[in-house]
């Protein structure tokens, strides 16, 4: 049988906390197939957490486990949640951090309170490695959803900002900057018009969109690969150049 694998994805950074969530893990199942996703996401970023995981989970076998950790929230009433998709199983905080890989996808929820399947002792201010760690590796070794909790109908969302068409101008704004300094907006290309496009941000305009990173030596824009409008800058970091943040106005029109 081919091993089960897991992912993780935190706000941990590297080191022991992350360690210690591979150490329950590989304690309860010394063969599963331990992959991190990303543990850079921002501390309590729960929308930066978002867009990474929706951004890889895609990829991943069918039947793979994420455990996805950005809690800010960890030690109060908020529910530790499973969620199945028919292609996979997402552990999470019931904090909408879950919100964008469940976007048009059917699904389960179930609230993990069924303590044997948690750690002997369960810390306050660690959920990650005492309830989501073992329940996952419990998962995958066979234990079914149905005996981890209580069935749940109601999950917390956090959608993207909205965007706008005013006037012709299809109004967005940033909602993540990656470790390259490429600006991601909420824009995808279903809001964008056909022809050729105008991208206006940080009062810097350019011209049309490119197919790739490498296009001359002025920030440029393009479609990503997760299919969100980008703003790059070859070689450099467009977000240092541009000054830009979370929440800073992108517009684009038909030139």
């Amino acid at each position: 049988m081919v091993p089960a694998i897991i992912t993780l994805t935190t706000d941990f950074g590297p080191g022991e906390y992350t360690a210690a969530m591979k150490g329950v893990i590989l304690g309860i199942n010394p063969r599963v197939g331990l992959v991190d996703i990303s543990h850079q996401v921002g501390p309590q970023d729960i929308l930066g957490g978002a867009f990474v995981l929706a951004a890889a989970s895609p990829y991943f076998p069918p039947g793979t486990i994420h455990v996805a950790v950005v809690d800010p929230g960890v030690g109060t009433e908020r529910r530790a949640l499973l969620v199945q998709t028919p292609g996979a199983v997402f552990l999470a905080p019931d904090n909408g951090l879950l919100s964008l890989v469940l976007e048009g996808s059917s699904y389960q929820v179930w609230e993990l309170n069924e303590h044997r399947y948690w750690s002997a002792e369960v810390s306050a201010t660690f959920h990650g490695r005492d309830i989501f760690a073992p329940a996952a590796a419990h998962l995958s070794l066979g234990v079914t959803p149905q005996d981890m909790g209580r069935a749940v109908v109601d999950i917390m969302n956090l959608p993207l900002p909205p965007v706008k068409v005013v006037g012709g101008e299809v109004r967005g704004q940033v909602i993540h900057i990656d470790r390259f300094g490429n600006i991601i907006t909420n824009i995808r290309q279903k809001d964008l018009p056909a022809g050729e496009l105008v991208v206006e941000m940080a009062g810097r305009r350019i011209a049309g969109l490119s197919t790739h990173y490498q296009a001359g030596k002025e920030p440029l824009a393009l479609m990503g690969s997760s299919d969100y409008l980008e703003i790059a800058a070859p070689n450099a970091s467009a977000a240092e150049l541009l000054k830009a943040k979370r929440g800073l106005a992108v517009t684009v029109w038909q030139g």
